[in-house]
């Protein structure tokens, strides 16, 4: 068992992913800037900082979970500057991959192991434990971090170097967008053709065109009673956290000279579903835009 770990982050996911630390037996101090946040940490056993230094001061392992790049780097560049070599840091957060490769340089000049590490599985894996972890950082350092994810998640990934971990991450939820797109699409265009939502599930399930989106998160009512077309598309993964990384992987292929056409395409109809006001809504939602109708209508 490693000794304190410093959590900061403790929102919709990082809260209940510290929370689940807490449980295994770690000893949690977390930091947020949302009082709320702090205050729900409290209640799930964490020890709460006043700062995102104090949350670090003397742990053995550090954990950010934060919106952005440029978050990530700026506090990793105050725990570089203030924690002992050998401290580990791991970055679950979804961050573009030259900030992840930044993070990682700024902890090996310090002496500190470092992994990136995003996840999937949303805000329903965060709170039941079952994260996929995808990972990024040396042998060494990944080694001393899986019992530690294990801990949050159910299937832990070593993806290879430094930022590898963000690719893998940006790689997978183009796949999503896009396939969620085609889902909807194909729901849309049976309801026009007067075929049955369960009858097109039955068929493509075991078909061809099975994939996530339509088996486990089938963004029509019925067919899958946990998906979150039958609960209003309450999130769930909201469509403006698709549209980021839908950016994310639009941003590398522009980096590496990548053609991500189905990429791009799923990107702008997703910024057009959040510029309408949806941002808020799980990304599966989608299909109200592509049926042309308000998106405020069941599944």
């Amino acid at each position: 068992m490693a000794g304190t770990i410093g959590f900061i982050g403790l929102g919709n996911m990082g809260g209940p992913m510290a929370a689940n630390l807490a449980k295994a037996g770690f000893s949690v101090r977390g930091f947020d800037l949302a009082p709320a946040s702090l205050e729900a940490a409290r209640g799930a056993g964490i020890a709460v900082a006043g700062s995102a230094l104090e949350a670090a001061e003397g742990a053995e392992t550090v954990i950010t979970m934060l919106p952005a790049g440029r978050h990530v780097v700026e506090v990793w560049t105050q725990l570089a500057g203030n924690l002992p070599a050998g401290t580990l840091l791991i970055d679950s957060s979804t961050v573009d991959v030259d900030s992840a490769r930044r993070a990682h340089a700024l902890a090996d000049a310090r002496g500190c192991p470092s992994i990136d590490a995003p996840v999937s599985g949303g805000t329903g894996g965060a709170k039941a434990g079952t994260l996929t972890f995808m990972a990024g950082g040396s042998e060494a350092a990944f080694a001393r971090a899986e019992p530690i994810l294990k801990a949050m998640g159910r299937a832990i990934f070593h993806c290879g170097g430094a930022g590898a971990g963000q690719a893998a991450k940006i790689c997978n939820n183009m796949i999503l967008g896009i396939s969620m797109i085609g889902v909807c699409e194909a729901f849309a265009l049976a309801e026009k053709l007067g075929l049955s939502r369960q009858a097109l599930f039955d068929v493509a399930s075991v078909s061809s065109g099975q994939c996530w989106s339509l088996t486990t998160y089938c963004p029509v009512a019925g067919p899958v009673p946990t998906s979150p077309a039958n609960s209003g598309y309450r999130p769930g993964f909201a469509a403006s956290l698709m549209l980021k990384d839908l950016r994310l992987a639009q941003a590398a292929a522009g980096a590496a000279g990548a053609s991500t056409p189905l990429g791009a395409e799923a990107a702008q109809l997703y910024a057009l579903f959040e510029g309408l006001g949806h941002g808020g809504d799980d990304f599966s939602a989608i299909i109200n835009l592509l049926r042309g109708r308000d998106t405020g209508d069941q599944g």
